[in-house]
């Protein structure tokens, strides 16, 4: 039934709590706030740097928030690589995807150059066939714009992707796409009932035997 398969990446494939905690505590701290509590960020990971920003201090200025984001990535470049792990069974996952000819996909908020970063790290980098990062779009998720590159790069039709992830913001992304939703319950969030979706497994596992025996 499906062409290809894009996945999210943070609390997806794989995670990087440790560096967001880092970067975010650092940015915040470089613009006279106070450290937040990891489960405190850990409710943003998904959302864009800007975004994160507006979440974990309230304030709405367009000028702090982008400065947050160029902190949050000056200390990410040192932090984040090393901080990441990925999920147990991700690589198979990927791999068994690839032998029965289904592209694979990231579209996340991370950077891309960070995610090719983290897939060298765990000799994963041939087993994703496209990459959309944050600095790949002028409108992050939950805007379709992302998904959509992605999908047109793998020349393929919406009818025949599906699109995982582990947050509201994901099935906002797939739904505006008007693609397919399958959520995992890896991440923070555990109720998609007011969106599409079509799968709702507790890990990859489950997703790769839902995507293998349709």
């Amino acid at each position: 039934m499906y062409e290809a398969v894009i996945f999210d990446f943070d609390y997806t494939l794989g995670d990087s709590t440790n560096g967001i905690v880092l970067s975010s505590n650092y940015a915040l701290a470089e613009l006279g706030y106070a450290e937040k509590p990891l489960e405190e960020i850990k409710r943003t990971i998904g959302l864009s740097l800007k975004e994160t920003f507006r979440v974990l201090t309230r304030n709405g200025e367009e000028s702090a928030a982008a400065e947050f984001a160029r902190l949050f990535r000056l200390k990410a470049d040192e932090v984040m690589t090393e901080n990441t792990v990925l999920y147990g069974g991700t690589k198979e996952m990927l791999s068994e995807l690839g032998k029965r000819v289904i592209k694979t996909g990231i579209v996340t908020t991370k950077f891309h150059y960070r995610i090719d970063a983290i897939l060298r790290k765990f000799e994963a980098e041939e087993l994703v066939d496209v990459i959309i990062g944050g600095e790949d779009v002028v409108r992050e998720k939950p805007d379709p714009e992302g998904l959509l590159k992605a999908i047109d790069m793998l020349k393929t039709e919406r009818r025949r992707v599906l699109y995982v992830g582990d947050s509201t913001v994901d099935a906002k992304t797939a739904q505006s796409a008007g693609v397919d939703f399958a959520a995992v319950l890896t991440g923070t969030t555990r109720d998609f009932s007011e969106y599409d979706n079509i799968f709702i497994g507790e890990n990859l596992y489950r997703v790769l035997d839902f995507v293998t025996k349709i």
